[in-house]
């Protein structure tokens, strides 16, 4: 198995709260930040790599100019004449986020419209880690090319990953939404959705009847997150209930879900088992959401190790 983790989907320029009135700029998104982390938890032998597509104006070279200085590997990254950047603002309350989204003429909505730069992309990787966001701003020829390309990556020998973030604005319906995100869950080996998304756009009851059902649609793993409640890991003939250490001091809750993500498969692409897997996981969930915004550069790399690759 190669040792590239790439990560898809959209960058975008993030406007983080800092006080009253006051923001910063900086970059983040969902599969950026998994990437973000991922770079900091997996061994120095991997490389972590980021797909999308940008413009090339002057904020999308300073997008490019940071991913870089984050020691990903951007080549493969689109650079288009006719589209930018898209951007966020996170609104706060009592620890929990919302957010205000301009976005629907990013370049990122494009990544996927060549099959051959999509190829061209996923060819070499080991891990491809996407979302149900990548999905959501496709246009519906381009997520069903999406699907294929990563249908014909497995075939090559790569893994993916995917956390399907539910987020009913993005997409054309819910139904839509539901029958994209299902039909994702067969192309992955691991699949790590939040009980709260699944709850409130699938109806499950619990996180195991999540488990259940995207097992029935192909997954490989399913690793359940439900906030500070016990984690659900299943797969073909084995499940297991973790319950992560309490955090009592929540600042932003930003990238919680993607810095588990990213910590969780660091660890158990690196020889780790499930438990310790979760563990790494909510350890370095539980360390952001006690800061703000969703890359926190003041936490030290949360693994390190050799390289024994077990999937």
């Amino acid at each position: 198995m190669s040792l590239k983790f790439l990560a898809i989907g959209e960058c975008m320029v993030e406007m983080a709260p800092t006080g009253e009135g006051t923001y910063a700029m900086g970059f983040a998104g969902d599969t950026l930040n998994t990437a973000w982390y991922a770079r900091k938890c997996l061994p120095a032998d991997w490389t972590v790599g980021y797909y999308t597509a940008v413009g090339r104006d002057q904020v999308s070279e300073d997008m490019l100019s940071f991913l870089k200085g984050s020691d990903l590997e951007t080549s493969t990254i689109q650079k288009r004449d006719d589209r930018t950047v898209g951007l966020y603002m996170i609104q706060l309350k009592d620890g929990e986020r919302s957010f205000a989204y301009w976005r629907s003429q990013s370049a990122a909505r494009l990544l996927a419209a060549d099959q051959d730069v999509l190829a061209s992309a996923l060819k070499g990787a080991g891990l491809i880690y996407f979302s149900g966001i990548t999905l959501a701003i496709l246009p519906p020829d381009d997520r069903k090319a999406f699907l294929d390309g990563l249908r014909a990556a497995r075939k090559a020998g790569a893994k993916t990953a995917f956390d399907p973030n539910l987020r009913p604005r993005l997409w054309e319906d819910a139904d839509t939404m539901r029958a994209s995100v299902t039909e994702a869950a067969g192309c992955c080996d691991f699949l790590m959705p939040s009980f709260e998304d699944e709850l409130a756009h699938f109806g499950d009851a619990t996180p195991d009847d999540s488990a259940n059902r995207y097992l029935a649609a192909g997954a490989g793993m399913v690793v359940v997150k439900n906030g500070p409640e016990q984690v659900v890991c299943a797969g073909a003939g084995s499940r297991q209930a973790f319950q992560p250490a309490p955090v009592s001091k929540i600042v932003d809750t930003t990238a919680a879900g993607d810095s588990f993500n990213a910590a969780f498969l660091a660890k158990y692409l690196s020889g780790g088992d499930v438990a310790e897997s979760v563990d790494a996981g909510a350890n370095l969930a539980g360390n952001v959401i006690q800061h703000r915004g969703a890359l926190v550069a003041c936490l030290e790399p949360a693994l390190r190790g050799e390289t024994v690759i077990r999937l």
